[in-house]
């Protein structure tokens, strides 16, 4: 039958009739931007993030911008970034104007190595740093990066687009942090019908300025307190989310129950699956898996012919991205772990409501390749 390595289509029963009647209600009456869809959502994800204030925007690119932004990060800061991220990671550092060094990955749980970012904080003097919450966990070591940073006085702020809904020490992974951001790209766990973003923190101040910059710097509907730009979450993608919140729950459910199948059997079929650290409640959003560089394209062609999707989250170091290199201005990390896990990862489906017809499919695709290879 094949199997899709996302759907995100599986909508519970009356969802997509509540959105119906939603959209007709709010074009009735014009409403579409601002009001009181976009205060129940930011309400509704402070709740979730165990946050005081979160902040919606246009998308998950320009909430990490927001958040340099309002922590004053500008032209001639330098920003330490993971260079194992998605792009949007590295671009929202060059576009306020700053200067980013990449720091190297840690092989076990896949996140930015802490010992070559002590390394990067002595020789950059950064004023601040972005950690990425990756594959729906976090950093073993997110405890030691909060402190450190604390201690030498460099903002933290955390990239959290990919860990909506984990939790770290029985906690939201949000909750303790400086100040963290989140996407909903229609494939995150929360998934909006189109772009989206949210900006978090506890702080006051932070979220104001936040608040301001992603409203033109608005101080009045004419009156401006500093140059920001429209990155106003419109009312339909509000009201959107404000439906699927109910049922994050049991999405995730679901999600961590196919994770922990792969869990369960994959090691069993010689394949290397990546577990979260300890203290962290992953939100399945990914599966992840490492093979030798010169077999993964092998498995992938086998994939490919049995109708399995996959993915390879991510293909390439930020550091040897062509866009990159004018910008770099340090990278940490002699080993390039980066660039050997990028050529050895390799995801499988993992989705909501996944059914257990489905991992087997999958699960015997693998088994075949693995009999004849």
């Amino acid at each position: 039958m094949g199997v899709p390595f996302i759907d995100i289509k599986r909508f519970e029963p009356g969802l997509l009739e509540a959105w119906e009647d939603k959209v007709k209600t709010l074009s009735k009456n014009a409403s579409f931007i601002g009001g009181e869809e976009v205060a129940l959502l930011e309400k509704n994800l402070a709740t979730t993030a165990g946050t005081k204030y979160s902040i919606a925007c246009a998308n998950g690119t320009d909430a990490l911008q927001l958040a340099l932004r309002a922590l004053g990060v500008g032209k001639g800061d330098k920003v330490l970034v993971p260079d194992s991220t998605f792009w949007a990671t590295f671009e929202s550092v060059v576009n306020v104007g700053a200067d980013p060094a990449t720091v190297d990955t840690n092989p076990d749980d896949l996140q930015m190595d802490f010992e070559e970012f002590k390394k990067a904080l002595e020789e950059v003097k950064p004023k601040a740093a972005i950690i990425v919450h990756l594959y729906g966990w976090g950093s073993a070591k997110l405890e030691d990066y909060r402190k450190l940073c604390k201690e030498k006085g460099v903002f933290l702020l955390e990239d959290g687009a990919q860990s909506f809904g984990v939790l770290y020490k029985g906690k939201p992974i949000y909750q303790d942090a400086l100040i963290t951001t989140t996407s909903f790209y229609p494939a995150k766990v929360l998934g909006g019908a189109g772009d989206g973003g949210a900006v978090f923190t506890n702080d006051e101040e932070l979220a104001n300025k936040v608040r301001m910059l992603g409203n033109h710097g608005r101080t009045s509907h004419y009156g401006y307190g500093d140059v920001g730009w429209n990155s106003r979450m419109d009312t339909l993608q509000a009201a959107f989310l404000n439906l699927n919140i109910p049922y994050l729950d049991a999405r995730i459910a679901s999600r961590r129950k196919a994770a922990e199948k792969y869990y369960q059997v994959l090691p069993s079929l010689g394949v290397n699956v990546i577990h979260p650290p300890k203290d962290f409640q992953e939100n399945g959003y990914c599966n992840v898996t490492l093979f030798d560089p010169a077999e993964r394209p092998k498995i992938q062609e086998a994939l490919k012919a049995k109708g399995i999707g996959f993915a390879v989250i991510y293909p390439g170091a930020m550091s040897d991205q062509p866009g990159a290199k004018p910008y770099i201005v340090g990278k940490f990390g002699k080993e390039h772990r980066t660039g050997k896990i990028c050529d050895s990862i390799l995801n499988f489906p993992l989705f909501p409501y996944m059914t257990d017809s489905e991992l087997e499919e999958v699960f015997a695709a693998i088994k075949e390749y693995k009999s004849l290879s």
